[in-house]
């Protein structure tokens, strides 16, 4: 069955995450993705991560990262730095509808191929450029990596516990949450620009988008409070600024994580822990006042809750409509049967690895839905059939690119 974006080609000279994950998402909505990589070593996040295992549970060459952003994708190996692989990237941007790219600015104007250079030889295309923070600007020129931005947007002020506490101090998310917050953007980015090229203008254009903003703009909310009240947010652990009960508790055998978002589920969370008292506690009437005293709240529900198991706990809160769940492991995660049942584990065939394990997309179309049938490439596993199948290169051609290492 056709995908959503069926009959999109996509040509992916991203490299790491932000990149590479706005082009896998486009491979799942079925777009043809052409993976650009450097011949010989390939992009870097084929480098991190860990060694994938073999049919026969060995390390192998495909390492964990590279899976997790690059299934559906076709890799031909071009060395850009070269005049006869820019011009093979220049014919395979002539035929593509999207571009994605992020080279720190200005890299690849040395080479012929950023956006006013290919935009002329293709004015339908769309050039999505990802980069650390942005075109221009005063830090535009500078590298970066996900932690850079988590810092410097504010975020890992606030996460990690408060002050005066065990290990209290700022705390990273523990993954690469910039460069994924990036890469949905620009997935959105560029769906909006091909829909005003195909309603409205005839045209493409370039889409600038920075990790720093993108950050900033995913914290909204928290963002807000303060342009609202002048306040810095506070660190508060596993809890949260505006609303309490709101955290982790710990059970007889391990941490529930509790989100009464309303006064009415604050009554029926009462019950439940038979402390019926504490709602009708005028320190905890409203959400306001509960936030205000969530430290206070906490010390009086924390013993309740060392009674029981996780597993109690979520079977009685759910019961009684408080939203709640443990906190998993990994091997948890992939073992609870809504996820299994959502399909969020998925598996493909590997031509190295048998059948290869992976985290499926999460969207559930109705009409078109996502495959992700097709395994993460081999490092210029598809050159060939590209360059044959693209650009009409005989074998004879693609062979001396290949003797003179160009692919």
């Amino acid at each position: 069955m056709a995908g959503a974006l069926s009959g999109l080609k996509v040509l992916d000279l991203s490299r790491v995450f932000s990149g590479p994950w706005a082009a896998q998402m486009l491979a799942d909505f079925g777009a043809d993705v052409i993976k650009v990589e450097r011949p010989g070593r390939g992009d870097d996040v084929r480098h991190q991560g860990y060694p994938m295992p073999d049919r026969d549970g060995r390390p192998s060459g495909p390492t964990s990262s590279f899976v997790a952003m690059n299934r559906g994708k076709r890799s031909v190996t071009i060395d850009i730095s070269r005049p006869a692989g820019q011009e093979l990237v220049r014919e395979l941007a002539r035929q593509s509808d999207v571009l994605i790219e992020n080279f720190k600015a200005g890299d690849l104007r040395r080479y012929g191929l950023d956006y006013a250079a290919l935009s002329g030889l293709n004015p339908r295309l769309v050039y999505c450029s990802i980069t650390g923070f942005g075109q221009d600007g005063p830090y535009s020129h500078l590298p970066g990596y996900d932690p850079i931005f988590q810092s410097m947007s504010g975020l890992m002020s606030l996460t990690g516990m408060p002050d005066g506490e065990p290990g209290a101090g700022p705390v990273k998310a523990g993954y690469s949450v910039s460069d994924l917050t990036a890469g949905f953007y620009a997935v959105a980015a560029i769906l909006a620009a091909l829909r005003h090229r195909d309603q409205v203008s005839g045209a493409g254009q370039h889409i600038d988008l920075a990790l720093l903003d993108a950050q900033i703009a995913a914290i909204s909310h928290m963002g807000m409070n303060y342009l609202a009240t002048g306040r810095q947010p506070e660190r508060v652990g596993s809890a949260s600024q505006i609303t309490a009960p709101f955290q982790a508790f710990p059970c007889r055998d391990g941490h529930i994580m509790i989100a009464v978002g309303n006064d009415a589920q604050f009554r029926s969370f009462c019950h439940a822990i038979d402390r019926p008292e504490l709602a009708s506690d005028p320190r905890f009437g409203t959400n306001p006042q509960r936030a205000a005293q969530r430290a206070e709240l906490a010390a009086l529900i924390e013993p309740a809750m060392r009674t029981r198991t996780v597993r109690q706990w979520n079977d009685a809160l759910a019961a009684a409509n408080v939203p709640c769940g443990p906190i998993y492991t990994m091997e948890q995660v992939f073992q609870d049967p809504q996820v299994r049942h959502r399909g969020l584990l998925g598996e493909v065939a590997h031509p190295q690895l048998g059948r290869l394990p992976v985290i499926g997309n999460p969207i559930h179309f109705s009409q078109t839905p996502v495959q992700i049938g097709v395994p993460p490439p081999m490092l210029g596993e598809h050159t060939a059939a590209v360059l044959a199948s693209e650009l009409g290169m005989g074998e004879l051609d693609i062979g001396r690119l290949r003797a003179e290492g160009i692919v």
